[in-house]
């Protein structure tokens, strides 16, 4: 099931929980930390499954959002045209697309400031959803980033567009140091001031490194989808366990689980190695095979069919019409002799 929603309704739901569950406590007990009246929880809508965003406001424009859901279902959002601050997403778990990016666990996004269009989110409900966001106010990226001048170096300066401009975009893969300093934020030991300069210096260390690798993609020295030996051996090991079970493919998480690689490194390196999806990759060899199979005239259109792993041959004849332009049966006689 898929729950549809726009924005408005997505955030009059929070309102609500957020008032009900005041009205029915005796205590503020949706501000974690007493010492620190910033720092606050919303609990996500029953309606929509469990969890909740904690919001901690760190300074005056310097926001650290923590995200904890499990969704009922499927979400798709509609968001609105609006003006956003620039923001970076780290993901532990879970998986959303927007029309910039798709992005898993163990990913990140970066996005600058800007002008974001009108689009739609849509949020897994498969497994937990579990993220930290950072968002920045221009003129506090100019006081960490900008120079004596007060301007930004220029590999940054993609990062800060006018109202007219749509936002800068990226996404990629959270290195080691990242995954372990987000780790540190959302397990943060401490309370009041002292948890607000510890985790802004570990939101502005994590800013650093995003930092450094802009400036070495500037340079033409960093790929952020490079892939290591190691993965991409497993990547064709996905491939060939693909092809034995052309009648009963196994689901992408099991294939992924199979060759130790998670979901989206499978499917971003399966695209960047053979210039396909995982599926689309079984698609086009399962029709490959049918064509040499009808070719060698020595089976029928259904043989052909169900040796390549099609049970429904009317898709299967609307398929092969629609990849080689001509007609199965067509094929047989023109290659028979």
């Amino acid at each position: 099931m898929t729950i549809t929603i726009s924005q408005q309704a997505y955030d009059e739901l929070f309102h609500q929980e957020t008032v009900e569950r005041y009205l029915r406590s005796a205590s503020l007990t949706q501000h974690p930390d007493p010492d620190d009246p910033l720092d606050a929880v919303y609990r996500f809508p029953q309606v929509l499954g469990q969890g909740y965003w904690r919001e901690i406001q760190l300074r005056q424009g310097l926001q650290l959002t923590i995200g904890n859901l499990q969704m009922r279902d499927r979400i798709i959002t509609g968001a609105p045209e609006r003006e956003d601050w620039w923001e970076y997403h780290f993901h532990f778990s879970g998986e959303h697309q927007d029309r910039y990016n798709s992005i898993c666990g163990g990913q990140y996004a970066l996005y600058g400031n800007g002008l974001a269009p009108q689009e739609v989110w849509d949020c897994s409900g498969k497994e937990p959803y579990f993220e930290i966001l950072i968002h920045v106010q221009p003129e506090l990226l100019y006081s960490f980033a900008g120079d004596c001048e007060g301007e930004l170096p220029r590999c940054l300066q993609p990062w800060i567009r006018q109202t007219e401009g749509e936002r800068y975009s990226r996404l990629g893969t959270a290195t080691p140091t990242m995954q372990t300093v987000a780790k540190q934020i959302v397990q943060c030991p401490y309370q009041g001031i002292a948890k607000r300069v510890y985790l802004e210096g570990k939101v502005l260390e994590l800013m650093g490194m995003l930092i450094a690798e802009e400036i070495e993609i500037g340079d033409g020295k960093y790929n952020p989808y490079s892939l290591k030996s190691d993965a991409v051996d497993r990547i064709h090991h996905a491939r060939d366990i693909l092809l034995q079970r052309l009648d009963d493919p196994l689901t992408l998480a099991t294939l992924a689980r199979q060759v130790g690689l998670n979901e989206c490194t499978l499917k971003r390196g399966f695209r960047q190695i053979f210039g396909t999806t995982v599926f689309g990759y079984l698609h086009n060899y399962r029709l490959e095979q049918a064509r040499q199979l009808l070719e060698a005239g020595t089976w029928r259109v259904g043989e052909a069919a169900q040796m390549v792993g099609y049970r429904d041959f009317t898709a299967f004849g609307r398929a092969f019409y629609k990849k080689f332009g001509i007609r199965p049966r067509d094929c047989m006689k023109k290659y028979s002799v």
